[in-house]
């Protein structure tokens, strides 16, 4: 296998072993690549590497994102305008595909096309030839196509969502990513490189992360993916500044156990009224949960803060079957 200049994405296990092979492979070629996972997984860096490792290296790389932009927009953002096209076109506009002639144009999200929309960059990559807004002229472009989507664009299809005849001119090299509760190998390094970007950004000093913590991050499911795993880090380079990352400073998600609900600060009395009981039990066991997470579960800690006898807030504890998550060592809890 060819080397490949990996840019921005980092990993090692064999799950991106594999999309470092496909990537190597269809780099060189001009062939339309669909590149497939959910939000957080990097479609973005993917095709970014992909273009480092073409033959069109050296051209532009544009990127637009196509469910970011509001659809009487979008147009002209990728065909461009002339002036005077609509209210508001007050000067020519060169679009994203003229802007990538030579090079690569990603087409983020594109499943959150429009389908008459669809048409038309469907004519481009067909023929290579579009009209921007408001003009009759042709213009001709030389373009690679990569486009992303973590919708399941075969569902779409099938609801009329998705016109078939571009799904199907898309779809030439598919590249999936895997999610990273699929290469749990790879968080350890991930969150070393996240944790050096933040420290040199914020001219913190966190160490790294103890084995325990570690464990943790590898048992949690990741649902927003790497760039979940990066906004965690960045927080706590930010809040801890130095030390170890060790399991108390992780949130409680991560430890699997349920989050204190905020506390109301205010109640808002309806028409209907409002059962006065059920009020003050609820705001009781907030405050409760609160005091339990702020004190790491250390329950004369959690008593002080809410000014009562240990017993009292054993007792209350029982009442609303508030149990003490796993993880926790007993002597902690029972402090």
């Amino acid at each position: 296998m060819p080397e490949i200049k990996t840019g921005d994405i980092i990993g090692e296990s064999d799950a991106m072993a594999e999309v470092y092979r496909i990537i190597a492979k269809v780099a060189p070629a001009d062939s339309t690549v669909l590149i497939n996972g959910e939000t957080g997984t990097g479609k973005g860096l993917a095709a970014r590497v992909i273009h480092a490792n073409s033959r069109r290296s050296q051209n532009p790389f544009i990127a637009i994102n196509c469910g970011a932009i509001p659809e009487n927009l979008l147009e002209s953002e990728l065909f461009g305008h002339l002036r005077g096209a609509f209210t508001g076109a007050t000067a020519n506009k060169t679009g994203k595909f003229e802007l990538a002639d030579g090079g690569t144009l990603f087409l983020d999200e594109i499943g959150d096309m429009s389908p008459d929309l669809q048409v038309k960059v469907l004519r481009v990559i067909e023929e290579g030839e579009f009209e921007p807004v408001g003009g009759n002229q042709t213009i001709r472009v030389d373009v690679r196509i990569l486009a992303a989507t973590h919708r399941d664009l075969e569902a779409r299809v099938a609801a009329g969502l998705f016109r078939e005849d571009l799904y199907y001119r898309l779809y030439v090299i598919p590249l999936e990513l895997p999610p990273l509760r699929r290469r749990t190998e790879d968080i350890p390094i991930l969150a070393d490189h996240f944790l050096n970007l933040f420290n040199a950004k914020c001219g913190s000093n966190v160490l790294g992360f103890t084995p325990e913590a570690l464990a943790l991050l590898a048992a949690y499911r990741w649902p927003g993916n790497i760039r979940e795993l990066r906004n965690l880090v960045e927080r706590l380079v930010v809040l801890q500044q130095e030390g170890m990352v060790d399991v108390d400073d992780l949130p409680a998600r991560l430890h699997g156990r349920p989050q204190a609900p905020p506390v109301p600060t205010e109640i808002a009395l309806s028409d209907e009224g409002i059962s006065l009981n059920s009020a003050v039990t609820e705001f009781e066991k907030a405050l409760i949960l609160q005091s339990l997470e702020k004190a790491k579960w250390v329950k004369n800690k959690a008593a002080k803060l809410l000014h009562l006898n240990r017993t009292t807030l054993v007792e209350k504890i029982k009442r609303y079957q508030l149990e003490t998550p796993e993880g926790i060592p007993d002597g902690a809890s029972n402090g």
